[in-house]
């Protein structure tokens, strides 16, 4: 945690109410992201009870399975809901721009530019907290294997026609999540807890309802008031007026009320089952179809708490500014969208259980480079995020107070302009230490020479925290290949600049061998352990295994 984020959440305890970490918002919304609220059954990892979804506040779809324990019945919530969700996806899926993109040429290995297709928006998806974000993926992960009736007529229990494919989407948001800045999938505790800072711990600020009573408390009362309240307050039935936002359900909430409305559907189905003739069968079926109605109110009754919630979230995230540079990483979710999209036009197979070698390096290299580029895009973006960055000397501002030409000392020489900053602030520079400034959304470097000489004579930081000290930066890239600098491309005198000593643009990481190139020390070739059969074999039965 930064000291800036500290010296918010002690604010916010003193004042009651949660201090803003950002003055815009560092995640794109779109004007229609689809909200997902899900809830699952206590007791039976990842056996679906229900969920809300739609892209209405007003309208959201109902989804409830009466009997979690059935299969029919989990396979049939599974299908509603890939009739709820994939239609949403797929209506981004064909609305297309033209864009370029590097890729090498087979014949010459050189980078050239060719023009393909990059969908003109993506749909996104938010769902509570961060529970959600897991829950997403372990249905992405339960659904893309299943086998249809079309795939294999023989399967047993074949799962509905476009269950699988909702599984390969859910996987690749899922996936897709898990890289920083990225905003197919967002968490509405997340999203808040980027831009506000409360009063309470961060497993306390997973509560989206505590976390909205900090962020936006009613008129005369305090955040921590009102965050005890969203967490303890229940109803003269005991049960909890603001429930938590799933997937987990309350226990009061599952021993009186829900699991006797699923005895009281299990008795009726068997009743139904039991029916003698035609006239006790009509009785029987109103009987079961009155007990799914009471399932389907208690659920809809715990659910909807959490969808208003969500929606006033982003009511609230909307009223801030979007980042300059959040288009951006919106538009390489695009293009993880389309290709992803390509992939499963192309009829290639579902992801693997388990990434080979170099697919995991990848991923971690790539979620490491989008961690350090969003790092340096938000402290660019937001006065107050680089704030956090100054106090860490990660940075500083100044104003310009000199500038003497010099040329660089080569056969053809170069401008390399020395720029004398004042600023009160103590970066952690050294020898030639490389700082870099935003030039028409570009960075530009200059390296640290050395201190200012003051009017007294005296050079670099004192002990006054408040005296200001000269910084002697060289400029050395974006001036023109002239030999004199371009206009505008060094400061002028009275200029007050941001100095970063972070990059703005992260560098890739080394180039990483071929799949069928992987060394033999991270599991060899794929395809090597199936020629000389399998990696690891069961341990061998001994008598101990036999009573």
């Amino acid at each position: 945690m930064s000291l800036i984020s500290t010296l918010a959440r002690l604010e916010a305890v003193d004042s009651g109410r949660a201090q803003p970490l950002a003055t815009v918002r560092h995640r794109h919304l779109t004007d229609r992201p689809l909200v997902v609220v899900p809830l699952t059954t206590a007791g039976e990892a990842g056996a679906p009870l229900g969920a809300l979804v739609g892209t209405d506040r007003a309208a959201p779809r109902l989804l409830a399975v009466a009997q979690p324990r059935d299969r029919d019945l989990r396979f049939a919530f599974l299908a509603e809901l890939a009739e709820a969700v994939l239609p949403h996806i797929e209506a981004y899926a064909d609305a297309v721009e033209p864009a370029e993109r590097s890729e090498v040429d087979p014949e010459t290995g050189k980078k050239v530019k060719v023009e393909v297709e990059l969908c003109a928006d993506a749909a996104q998806l938010i769902v509570p907290s961060r529970a959600g974000l897991d829950f997403v993926r372990l249905l992405g992960r339960s659904m893309r294997f299943r086998r249809t009736a079309e795939d294999d007529p023989d399967t047993p229990y074949p799962a509905p026609a476009r269950v699988p494919l909702l599984g390969r989407w859910l996987t690749h948001y899922g996936e897709r999540a898990r890289v920083p800045g990225s905003s197919l999938l967002l968490a509405a505790t997340d999203l808040l807890n980027r831009h506000w800072a409360t009063g309470q711990s961060s497993l306390e600020d997973q509560h989206l309802g505590a976390l909205l009573a900090w962020v936006d408390p009613p008129a005369g009362e305090s955040g921590a008031e009102a965050a005890l309240r969203a967490e303890l307050e229940r109803d003269r039935a005991g049960q909890l007026v603001c429930p938590p936002a799933g997937p987990a359900t309350d226990p009061a909430f599952d021993n009186k009320l829900l699991a006797p409305a699923i005895e009281r559907y299990d008795r009726a189905r068997t009743a139904l089952a039991a029916a003698e003739d035609g006239i006790d069968a009509d009785t029987r079926l109103g009987e079961l179809s009155a007990a799914e109605r009471e399932i389907r109110s208690l659920l809809a009754g715990v659910m909807l708490p959490t969808w208003d919630a969500v929606w006033r979230g982003l009511d609230l995230l909307r009223e801030l500014p979007e980042g300059a540079r959040a288009e951006d990483r919106w538009t390489r979710d695009r293009w993880s969208f389309t290709a992803h999209r390509d992939r499963v036009r192309a009829g290639e197979p579902p992801q693997p259980r388990r990434d080979d070698a170099v697919t995991a390096a990848q991923k971690l290299a790539s979620r490491e480079t989008a961690q350090a580029q969003l790092d340096a895009q938000e402290a660019l973006d937001d006065p107050l995020v680089l704030a956090g960055r100054r106090l860490a000397g990660e940075a500083f501002v100044g104003e310009v107070t000199e500038v003497e030409m010099a040329y660089s000392e080569s056969k053809r020489p170069s401008p390399r302009p020395l720029v004398t900053v004042r600023t009160a602030e103590r970066p952690h520079l050294g020898e030639r230490t490389k700082v870099y400034r935003s030039l028409d959304g570009k960075p530009q470097t200059a390296e640290f020479v050395g201190y200012a000489t003051d009017a007294t004579g005296a050079t670099g930081p004192t002990d006054d925290p408040e005296s200001a000290v000269g910084l002697v930066l060289r400029i050395t890239d974006r001036m023109g290949r002239g030999k004199e600098p371009a206009p505008g491309s060094v400061p002028e005198p009275g200029d007050r600049i941001a100095w970063t000593l972070f990059e703005h643009d992260q560098r890739g990481g080394p180039k990483l061998p071929d799949p069928e190139d992987t060394p033999w020390t991270h599991g060899g070739p794929p395809g090597a352990d199936r020629a000389t059969g399998p990696a690891e074999q069961p341990d061998p039965v001994t008598a101990e295994d036999l009573l």
